[in-house]
């Protein structure tokens, strides 16, 4: 990947994890929904691995905006859209990046939430739930419409 694309990804990455944050801690709590919690989750995680430590709170901001800027963007370009393109090349950039969310979404509140931290699955079932389903097809649209327009 060279210079200019791997900018592009991360731009793309940071404008996705704000409307995620935008999305998820101030308007669905304004609209008297869920707010969602991903430094504390984050900083749960980095508890479970490698025990309690000082600023953990802080490594746990730096973790979730690295996975929104940087890994998850890598996931969708080097893989979902690899795949897609291989196994369903006739559907549009739009479903890949709504499946891309969907998948995200399990990987944050089945593996990291319960499987890593020990909540209960899905988080319950609860608001907070909903939220972030629709938060991460947000993050995943977001950044795949960014990316292809920057491709472009």
């Amino acid at each position: 990947m060279s210079p200019v694309k791997l900018f592009i990804l991360l731009i793309c990455g940071v404008v996705a994890t704000a409307a995620f944050d935008l999305f998820g801690q101030w308007l669905t709590p304004t609209l008297g929904f869920a707010r969602l919690a991903p430094e504390p989750l984050a900083t749960q995680t980095l508890r479970t691995l490698f025990g309690p430590f000082e600023g953990a709170a802080t490594g746990g901001t730096i973790l979730h905006w690295a996975t929104g800027v940087l890994f998850y963007p890598i996931g969708y370009v080097f893989i979902a859209r690899p795949i897609a393109r291989a196994v369903t090349p006739w559907v549009p950039s739009i479903v890949v990046a709504v499946v891309y969310g969907v998948a995200l979404w399990v990987f944050a509140l089945y593996v990291m939430a319960h499987l890593v931290n020990g909540n209960p699955a899905f988080l319950a079932w609860t608001g907070i739930t909903w939220v972030a389903l629709i938060g991460h097809v947000i993050w995943a649209v977001v950044f795949a419409a960014l990316y292809h327009a920057a491709e472009r």
